[in-house]
């Protein structure tokens, strides 16, 4: 599924979130590299083109964008924080030997949740760890 940047630009609009270049640049890394990428991994690819980058200007831009809900914070493992464009239900599965992050399709209605009845759900995550298909097919 991709995002559309002129939707993504109206919803800063909605949320009277400023499109800074910079803010720019990162929603247009996100959108155009659907790997899950990390501070350091936004931070590696943009800063030769942005040189006055930095660390915590992209740490800034992805809570502010994540609060407006126009990019969605993975924390699929300790201390690693990724980001993902896709802020509609899906689930995610990450390759323990690659580390790569795959999205796959789930209906998250169907998913069982009996134990929790009672409970006000405010979010929705499901993460498969495993390998995936490229890793696996290297050890044959």
């Amino acid at each position: 599924m991709k995002s559309n940047l002129g939707v993504i630009t109206e919803k800063l609009k909605n949320n009277k979130i400023r499109l800074s270049h910079q803010r720019l640049k990162v929603l247009e890394y996100l959108d155009e590299n659907r790997i899950h990428p990390t501070v350091e991994q936004i931070y590696n690819a943009l800063h030769d083109e942005i040189p006055t980058l930095s660390k915590t200007t992209i740490y800034n831009t992805l809570n502010t964008l994540s609060e407006a809900g126009i990019v969605k914070s993975l924390n699929i493992e300790d201390n690693e924080a990724r980001y993902d464009i896709r802020t509609d239900e899906h689930g995610h599965f990450k390759c323990k030997k690659c580390e790569e992050i795959y999205d796959f399709e789930v209906d998250m209605d169907k998913v069982a949740v009996k134990d929790l009845e009672g409970f006000r759900i405010f979010s929705k995550d499901l993460y498969f760890f495993g390998i995936c298909p490229k890793c696996s097919n290297k050890n044959t």
